[in-house]
C-alpha cells in the first residue's frame, strides 16, 4: 500500500493546488450537466487526485453564483441525463429558469436529446442540436422484470409475504407478471410523470399542453422534424454556438475551469445542520462507497442526529432524504432519535430522487416535508419471508437434513416452506409493525391511522400525488427546505447560514488506511469476481444487510424509459 506522504504527494501533483480560473468580463459559461449527480461527496483516497463527479448541491451552487457573477452574460449547458431520475433533474431545471429569470441568457445544446436531456432543455430561451443527433422523445414507459419462472426452473421456492394491497417489492421474485394492484400503482406513476414532463415543455415552448402531446406523439424525432415541429429552434455543432445563440461576441468560459477549486458555498451566519440521508437503510455503520451503493446505518446516523441535538449553535437540522427503504427495525431507530431531536430544534426533511418505504418513515418527525414533483415516495407498507432453496439442492445432487429444538425453531428454514402456523405467526408480526408504521405516519402527519392506511398500503406516490394527499407539506428543492428551516428556526430570511454537514469529510488517514471503506480480503475478492458472478454478489450483499427474519420497509425497482 502506498505510503500516506506519497499518497499526499500524488493529490497535490494532480488534484491540489489549482489556481481558481480568471473569469473574464462578458463571458457565457458552458456548463456540462451530467445527471445522475451523486449526493454527497466521494470519501474514497483517490478523490483527492482524480476526477469525481461534482453533488448536486454542488452543481446547484454554481448555477446560483453563476447567475450572481456580473462577468456572466449568459450560460449554456450541454445536459447529459442518462439514467437520471426525475427530483434532481426537476431541481436542476428550477436553478437554470431562476437564471433565465435573471434576466441572463440561457441556451441548452444537444448532442443527443433523450425526454430528461429535453426536460432540461424545455427551461431555456433558445434549444439547439446537432445536425447529426436525434431529438429521443415520445412518451415514457415503465418495465418490470418478473423473476418467479427462472425461480421455478432453478427450484428456488420465494416463500415472500407484504403487508399492503399495493406493497409491490417482492413481486419481481413471486409473480410472472403485473398483479391488478401492481399494475394500477405503475400506470399511475407513469402517467403522472409524463403529466409533470408535458407540463414543463408546454411552459417552457410557451405551447398548449393538448399541442405538445400530439407533437410528442410523432416521436422521435430526427433534428429537422423536430425544428419543424416547433422543439428545437436551429441546428449547431458546438463551434456554431456562438453564432446560433443570445450570446454572440462573448467570451467562453468552460464549466470545468469555472468549477475548478469551487467548493459549494455554507454560508455564514447561524449554523443549520445538513444531514445526508442516503442508501440502503440497514442496522450498524454506514457506507458510502462500497460496491453494491450506498448504505444509511442507523448507528452512524444516529450518531449524527445526537450531536447536532445536543449542539446550542445548532439551530435547526435538515435532512436531505435519498433512499428506497430497508430495515424496518433501523428506520424505528432513526424515527425514535428524530422525535427526541424534533423536540429541541425544528427538523424539515428534502425528499431526493427517492424517499420511500423507509425513507420515508424516517422522514415523518419532521415539521415540514419538502419534496419534489417528481420524487418517488410513499410506499408505506412492509415485506419479508425466505427463499426455499431445497429444489435446487436436489437438482444438483446436494443433500439437506436439520435437527432442531423448540417448536418453530426452523420456522426460517431454507429448505422449506412454511407451514400454515408459521405462515400465520410471521403474518401476526407482519400485522404489528404495519399497523407501528402505519401509525408513526399518522401521529407526524397529524391524521388518523385510517385516513392513512387508505393511502399506505404499500402504495407508491409521485411528489406531486403525495403532496396532494398531505403525506408532503410542500413542492421544492433543499433551498427550500433550508428556507424553512430558517423559518421555524426565526432566523433572519434575507441572511444566509452556515451549514454543518454530515457526513464529514473523512480524514486523511482514514482515507489511506481504508480508501474504499472495505477490508483487504473484500478488496481482493471484489477485483477478482468474474462478470457473471457479480449481480449473484450484489444480492447476496444487500440480502447480508438484514437480519434472519427481519421484517423490510423497502420500495420495488421502478424503470423508466426515455432517460428517466
Amino acid at each position: 500500500m502506498a505510503s500516506a506522504a506519497g499518497l499526499l504527494m500524488l493529490a497535490l501533483l494532480f488534484g491540489g493546488g489549482q489556481a481558481a480560473p480568471v473569469v473574464a468580463s462578458n463571458s457565457t459559461l458552458f456548463l456540462r450537466v451530467q445527471a445522475p449527480f451523486p449526493e454527497i461527496d466521494s470519501s474514497s483516497v483517490f478523490s483527492a487526485f482524480m476526477p469525481t463527479p461534482p453533488t448536486l448541491r454542488t452543481v446547484l451552487a454554481v448555477i446560483e453564483k453563476a447567475k450572481r457573477d456580473d462577468r456572466i452574460r449568459g450560460m449554456v449547458v450541454i445536459p447529459s441525463t442518462n439514467g437520471a431520475l426525475w427530483a434532481q433533474v426537476q431541481e436542476v431545471r428550477d436553478a437554470m429558469a431562476a437564471f433565465r429569470a435573471s434576466g441572463k441568457s440561457l441556451v441548452v445544446f444537444m448532442e443527443y436529446g433523450g425526454a430528461a436531456d429535453y426536460y432540461l432543455a424545455s427551461a431555456a430561451e433558445r434549444v439547439l442540436m446537432m445536425p447529426a443527433g436525434s431529438l429521443d422523445v415520445s412518451g415514457l414507459a415503465t418495465y418490470e422484470v418478473f423473476l418467479r419462472g427462472a425461480f421455478d426452473k432453478l427450484g428456488v421456492y420465494p416463500d415472500l409475504l407484504h403487508m399492503g394491497e399495493f406493497k409491490s417489492a417482492s413481486n419481481t421474485f413471486t409473480e410472472r407478471g403485473f398483479t391488478p394492484a401492481h399494475r394500477e400503482m405503475t400506470r399511475s406513476l407513469n402517467r403522472d410523470a409524463y403529466d409533470q414532463l408535458v407540463s414543463a415543455i408546454a411552459t417552457g415552448r410557451k405551447r398548449s399542453v393538448e399541442d405538445i402531446r400530439r407533437a410528442l406523439d410523432q416521436g422521435p424525432f430526427l433534428p429537422e422534424e423536430a425544428k419543424a415541429a416547433g422543439l428545437i429552434d436551429d441546428l449547431a455543432y458546438d463551434d456554431q454556438i456562438d453564432d446560433a445563440s443570445p450570446v454572440q461576441g462573448t467570451r467562453r468560459l468552460e464549466g470545468d475551469d469555472y468549477t475548478r477549486g469551487f467548493i459549494a458555498s455554507i454560508g455564514s451566519g447561524p449554523r443549520v445542520a445538513l444531514l445526508y440521508g442516503v442508501g440502503t437503510i440497514a442496522s450498524g455503520r454506514s457506507s458510502f462507497d462500497g460496491p453494491t451503493g450506498a448504505v444509511l446505518g442507523s448507528d452512524t446516523f444516529v450518531e449524527w442526529i445526537r450531536k447536532v441535538r445536543a449542539d446550542s449553535s445548532i439551530k435547526a437540522i435538515v435532512i436531505r432524504i435519498d433512499s428506497p427503504g430497508g430495515s424496518a427495525i433501523a428506520s424505528e431507530v432513526i424515527w425514535r432519535e428524530l422525535m427526541l431531536a424534533r423536540q429541541v430544534k425544528p427538523i424539515i426533511v428534502s425528499m431526493g430522487d427517492v424517499a420511500a418505504s423507509g425513507g420515508y418513515y424516517m422522514a415523518v418527525p419532521a415539521t415540514a416535508i419538502v419534496a419534489q414533483p417528481g420524487t418517488i415516495t410513499g410506499s408505506i407498507g412492509v415485506v419479508t419471508g425466505k427463499y426455499v432453496l431445497k429444489g435446487a439442492f436436489d437438482k444438483l445432487g446436494i443433500g439437506t437434513d436439520s435437527v432442531s429444538d423448540g417448536k418453530n425453531a426452523q420456522i426460517y428454514s431454507p429448505f422449506r416452506a412454511f407451514t400454515p402456523e408459521e405462515r400465520a405467526k410471521v403474518e401476526g408480526q407482519m400485522q404489528a409493525t404495519y399497523d407501528l408504521f402505519v401509525s408513526r405516519v399518522a401521529e407526524g402527519r397529524r391524521s388518523s391511522p385510517d385516513k392513512i392506511h387508505a393511502i399506505a398500503q404499500g402504495r407508491v406516490w409521485t411528489g406531486q400525488q403525495a403532496h396532494e394527499f398531505g403525506l408532503v407539506d410542500e413542492l421544492g428543492g433543499l433551498d427550500r427546505a433550508i428556507a424553512l428551516a430558517k423559518e421555524h428556526a426565526k432566523l433572519d430570511a434575507g441572511k444566509p447560514v452556515t451549514l454543518v454537514i454530515y457526513p464529514q469529510k473523512r480524514s486523511f488517514a482514514d482515507l489511506v488506511a481504508n480508501p474504499l471503506g472495505l477490508s483487504l480480503g473484500a478488496s481482493l475478492e471484489l477485483a477478482t469476481r468474474r462478470p457473471e458472478a457479480r449481480l449473484v454478489d450484489a444480492v447476496a450483499d444487500r440480502l447480508r444487510l438484514f437480519r434472519r427474519g427481519e421484517t423490510l420497509a423497502l420500495m420495488p425497482n421502478l424503470f423508466f424509459t426515455q432517460g428517466w
